[in-house]
C-alpha cells in the first residue's frame, strides 16, 4: 500500500521529504533482521524511480548499488529472512517478488517465434559455446536466487513457504530462456515436486499440480523448452518422474516433437546424460595420440576414476528406452525419419555393441564423428538393453516399409548399420563389449561376408522376385548377429547353418568353399528342408524382433508352397529327441492337482501335444512311433486336405495357417511317444494357436451379445476358468532348459485363464443382467476370494483379481 501511494510522487518528494521521515531508517535497518518484506520493497520503489544512492537503505540495497550485487549469494542471504515472511500474505504474491523478477531477468528474452531454428540452438549445445557476458549475468544471478532463496530457504520451511517458491517459478516462466530451465527445475525443486505429487491428501498437491500444467503449457510449444524440461525432470528422478508422479507430464512432452531438428536436439541431450556430460567437459588435450589411419584416442582417463560418479543404470535404462519410442509419433517424410533413425542407432551401436579399450573417446577420421562413452564402465545388462532396443529399431523399420530405395535397397538401416559396424570393428581403439572365443570371432566374420554379399545380390536383382527374399534374408542374419553378441555360443550352430543355406540359394565366387556341386532338384529341396529346420529351431529361443525376421524369410520363401511341399518340409523336423516321460510327478501336491485337472475343461496335461478334435484323426493308433509310421498318418491327412480343398496353395493366409496347425498337430501326435512334449515344434504350435485366441477371440470387435448364450453357460466357463487360474504351480525337478520351458507353458495356461475369464465377464456385462440373476457369478467370486485367504491351494495373482474388479466394479 505504502508503495503504491508513492508511485505518483515526484522523485523530489521522496528525497526530501520520505526518506527524511522520523523512524523511516531506523524501520529500514532492521528489515533484514525482523524479515520486512515491504521495507525491501518500498526500498526497491524508491531506488527504481530516483537511481538515488541513499545510506538510508544500504542495508537491503547495498551501496553502490547494481542489479548483480543485489543477486550476489552474500547478498541475498542476508535477504533471506526478509523474502522468507512475504508468505504472510497468501493466497496473494507479494509485491515485492514482481519488482525482483523483472530486475533478474529484464524484458522477455526470447519468445518462441523470435527463435529462427532449433537448429541454432544445435549448434549452441556444442561445448565451449561463447555466450554474451550480459547472459552469463543473468544466468549467474538466477542460480543464486534459486540455490539461496528458494531451495535454501523456502523449500525448506512450511508449506505457506513452499507456495511462495511454486508462485515466485510461475513468475519466472513467461520470461525464462530455455536454456535457464535446468537452473530453475534444480534437484531440490524437482524432489519437492514429487513428493507433493505422490500424495494426493497433500495441502499443496493442487498447487503442485497447477506449476506442472503451467509449466507444460509454457514448454508444449517450443522444441528447446521441451528437451530441456524432460531432460531436467528425469535427471532428477532417476528417470522416473511419471511413475512417481503418477502424471504423464514426460510422456505427453515426448510424444509432442513434430519436427526433426526438435528429435535430433532431443536425441543429443540424452546423449549427452547418458555419457554424464558434467563429468566431461573438456576438449581432449593437444597431446592424443593418433594410433592409425581411421582413429585418434581422447581422453585417456580411468573409466572406474575416483570422483566419477555418472549417471544410475535406471536413468540410463531410461535413456536407451526412450529414444526409440520417439518415431512412435513422428510423421516426417522417409528421409527426415531416416536421419533419426540412423542418429539412434549409431548410438545404440556405441553404447550397447562397443566399447572403448582406452579413454572415453574415439574420434573415426573416416567417419568424421566422435564417440563417447561414460567414465563408468557401462554394465552388461544395459549393454544387452542397448542390443535389444537395437535389435526393435532394426524389426520395426523392416516392418515399416517405406520406399524400395530407403526400406529395401542398399541404403537402408540394415545396411547402414552393418556398415557402421564394419567401421567402428575396424578400429584398434574400440572393442566389442563382450569378448568372443574362436569359433564365435569365425562365424561373426563369416554373417558380415555373407550379408555383404548378399547386399550387392540385392542390390543388383532390380525388382525381381529375389528382391524381397535377399531382404529378408539379410535382416535375419543381422538379427542372428546380436543375438549372439546377447547369448554366448547358443546360437552358433544355428548361425552356421543358415550361412550354409544363404551359401547355397546364392552362391557367389567369394563365398564358395567347394564346387562341383550339382545343382539338382533333390539338393535344392534338400537346402529348403535345411533352412526350414533352422528357422523352427531358432523360433523358441529367438527374441520378438528375430522371430520378425524369420517370420518374413518363411514369409518370401514359402508364400507359393503347396500343401504336398508343405508335408514335405515338415518331414524333415528331425532334431535329437529324448524319449518321452510319462510318470507322476512325486509331489505333495498330487491329490490337490488332481482336483484341479479333474475340472480342467480345457484338457491341458503336462504330456499330452494335443486331442482329437483339434487333429481331426479318427481312430488311428496312438501306438505308432517309428518315422515311417509317423510319414504314413501324414500322408492319410494329405489326401483328406487335398480332396477337401483345390486352392490350398494360395497364400500363407488364416485359414492355410489353419491347415498347418492340423499337419504339425498330426506330426507331433505320431512322435508323441519319440520326443517329450517341449520340444521346438511343439512350442511352436502352442505360440501359433495362443495367437490364433488372442487375434479370433479375446482382441476381436465381435463377441456373442445376443440371447443365443444361455448365462449357466457363462457361469460354468467362469468357474472353470477362474479355477485355472487358481492352479499351484507344479514343482518338478526338470534340466535348467526343461524347468524353464515348462514354467512358461505354465504361464501361458495362466494368462489363457486370465484372458477367458475377462472376456466373459465382457460378454456376462453386455447382457445387461439383473442383480438378482447374478447371485451364481458373485457366489463364484466369493469362494475364489475365500480360498485365496484361506487356502494355500490358490496361486491366483493379486493383479489379476484387482484388474477385475477395476473393469468391472459391479461385481465388487
Amino acid at each position: 500500500m505504502i508503495a503504491w501511494l508513492l508511485s505518483p510522487l515526484p522523485a523530489g518528494a521522496l528525497l526530501n521529504n520520505v526518506l527524511e521521515a522520523p523512524g523511516l531508517a531506523e524501520w529500514f535497518a532492521a528489515a533484514t533482521e525482523v524479515g520486512n518484506s515491504d521495507a525491501l520493497l518500498l526500498a526497491l520503489r524508491i531506488r527504481e524511480k530516483t537511481s538515488v544512492e541513499s545510506a538510508v537503505f544500504s542495508k537491503l540495497l547495498l551501496n553502490p548499488f547494481s542489479p548483480n550485487r543485489l543477486f550476489a549469494a552474500d547478498h541475498l542471504s542476508s535477504l533471506a529472512t526478509c523474502l522468507r515472511e512475504s508468505a504472510f500474505c497468501q493466497p496473494r504474491v507479494h509485491s515485492v517478488w514482481p519488482v525482483l523478477v523483472n530486475m533478474l531477468l529484464p524484458g522477455v528474452l526470447l519468445q518462441a517465434e523470435d527463435v529462427a531454428s532449433v537448429s541454432s540452438l544445435l549448434k549452441k549445445h556444442k561445448k565451449n559455446r561463447k555466450s554474451s557476458s550480459s547472459e552469463e549475468d543473468i544466468a549467474k544471478n538466477l542460480q543464486c536466487v534459486i540455490e539461496v532463496i528458494v531451495e535454501g530457504s523456502l523449500l525448506l520451511s512450511s508449506h505457506d513457504r513452499k507456495h511462495v517458491a511454486f508462485d515466485v517459478l510461475l513468475l519466472l516462466l513467461p520470461r525464462l530462456h530455455a536454456s535457464f530451465v535446468p537452473i530453475v527445475l534444480s534437484n531440490k525443486l524437482v524432489q519437492c515436486l514429487m513428493d507433493v505429487l505422490s500424495t494426493k491428501d497433500s495441502w499443496l498437491y493442487n498447487v503442485a499440480q497447477h506449476f506442472l500444467k503451467e509449466l507444460s503449457d509454457w514448454g508444449k510449444h517450443d522444441d528447446a523448452r521441451k528437451v530441456n524440461v524432460v531432460v531436467s525432470l528425469q535427471k532428477h528422478s532417476d528417470g522416473k518422474f511419471d511413475s512417481i508422479t503418477r502424471t504423464k507430464t514426460v510422456k505427453d512432452f515426448m510424444a509432442d516433437f513434430r519436427t526433426e531438428a526438435g528429435c535430433m536436439l532431443f536425441i543429443q541431450n540424452l546423449q549427452d546424460m547418458f555419457v554424464d556430460e558434467n563429468h566431461s567437459t573438456e576438449e581432449p588435450s593437444d597431446q592424443s595420440q593418433t594410433t592409425d589411419e581411421n582413429s585418434e584416442m581422447g581422453s585417456n582417463e580411468d573409466k572406474d576414476a575416483v570422483g566419477t560418479t555418472g549417471n544410475s543404470d535406471v536413468l540410463k535404462t531410461w535413456i536407451v528406452e526412450s529414444l526409440p519410442s520417439i518415431l512412435k509419433y513422428l510423421k516426417l517424410d522417409l528421409e527426415a525419419k531416416f536421419r533419426i533413425q540412423t542418429e539412434i542407432l549409431k548410438f545404440l551401436a556405441i553404447q550397447g555393441v562397443f566399447t572403448a579399450s582406452f579413454g572415453t573417446e574415439v574420434t573415426s577420421f573416416e567417419l568424421l564423428e566422435k564417440f563417447r562413452w561414460p567414465k563408468a564402465a557401462t554394465s552388461s545388462s544395459l549393454c544387452m538393453i542397448c542390443i535389444e532396443q537395437l535389435q526393435q529399431l532394426l524389426a520395426t523399420a523392416q516392418k515399416g516399409g517405406g520406399s524400395c530405395e530407403l526400406a529395401n535397397g542398399p541404403n537402408g538401416l540394415g545396411s547402414y548399420f552393418m556398415r557402421f559396424l564394419s567401421t567402428l570393428h575396424s578400429i584398434p581403439l574400440i572393442s566389442l563389449f563382450r569378448s568372443l572365443d574362436d569359433e564365435e570371432e569365425n562365424i561373426f566374420k563369416k554373417l558380415q561376408a555373407i550379408e555383404s554379399s548378399l547386399s550387392r545380390e540385392e542390390r543388383n536383382s532390380g525388382l525381381s522376385k529375389d528382391t524381397n527374399r535377399l531382404h529378408a534374408l539379410r535382416h535375419l542374419l543381422i538379427q542372428l548377429l546380436l543375438q549372439m553378441l546377447l547369448r554366448p555360443r547358443e546360437f552358433s550352430e544355428a548361425a552356421s547353418e543358415l550361412i550354409i543355406c544363404c551359401r547355397k540359394a546364392y552362391p557367389t565366387p567369394d563365398l564358395l568353399e567347394s564346387s562341383g556341386e550339382d545343382d539338382t532338384e533333390a539338393a535344392a529341396s534338400a537346402e529348403m528342408d535345411v533352412l526350414v529346420d533352422t528357422l523352427l529351431s531358432l523360433l523358441p529361443q529367438s527374441s520378438a524382433p528375430m522371430r520378425t525376421a524369420i517370420e518374413q524369410v518363411f514369409k518370401y520363401f514359402c508364400g507359393d508352397i503347396t500343401d504336398d511341399g508343405l508335408l514335405q518340409m515338415l518331414r524333415v523336423i528331425k532334431r535329437s529327441l529324448k524319449p518321452a516321460r510319462h510318470q507322476v510327478a512325486e509331489s505333495d501336491n498330487d491329490d490337490e492337482e488332481d482336483d484341479y485337472d479333474d475340472e480342467d475343461f480345457l484338457n491341458i496335461e503336462e504330456d499330452e501335444v494335443i486331442n482329437k478334435a483339434e487333429t481331426g484323426e479318427t481312430g488311428e493308433s496312438e501306438e505308432q512311433t517309428d518315422d515311417s509310421e509317423a510319414v504314413g498318418g501324414v500322408d492319410d491327412v494329405d489326401k483328406e486336405v487335398s480332396e477337401a480343398s483345390d486352392d490350398s496353395d494360395g497364400g500363407m493366409d488364416d485359414d492355410a495357417m489353419f491347415w498347418m496347425d492340423t499337419y504339425l498337430a498330426q506330426i507331433f501326435k505320431e512322435r508323441k511317444n519319440q520326443a517329450g512334449s517341449e520340444t521346438a515344434q511343439y512350442q511352436l504350435l502352442g505360440r501359433r494357436i495362443w495367437g490364433i485366441l488372442q487375434k479370433k477371440i479375446f482382441k476381436a470387435r465381435d463377441y456373442p451379445k445376443g440371447e443365443d448364450v444361455q448365462l449357466s453357460t457363462l457361469e460354468s466357463l467362469l468357474h472353470k476358468n477362474l479355477k485355472l487360474a487358481s492352479k499351484p504351480v507344479k514343482r518338478k525337478k526338470l534340466a535348467g532348459k526343461k524347468q524353464q520351458a515348462s514354467w512358461n507353458r505354465q504361464k501361458m495356461i495362466a494368462s489363457l485363464a486370465e484372458n477367458s475369464t475377462f472376456w466373459i465377464l465382457k460378454i456376462i456385462d453386455a447382457r445387461k443382467f439383473p442383480e438378482s440373476e447374478l447371485q451364481v457369478v458373485f457366489d463364484i467370486f466369493r469362494g475364489v476370494l475365500g480360498e485365496y485367504f484361506d487356502s494355500k491351494k490358490s496361486q491366483i495373482k493379486s493383479e489379476f483379481l484387482k484388474e477385475i474388479f477395476r473393469r468391472r466394479p459391479w461385481i465388487g
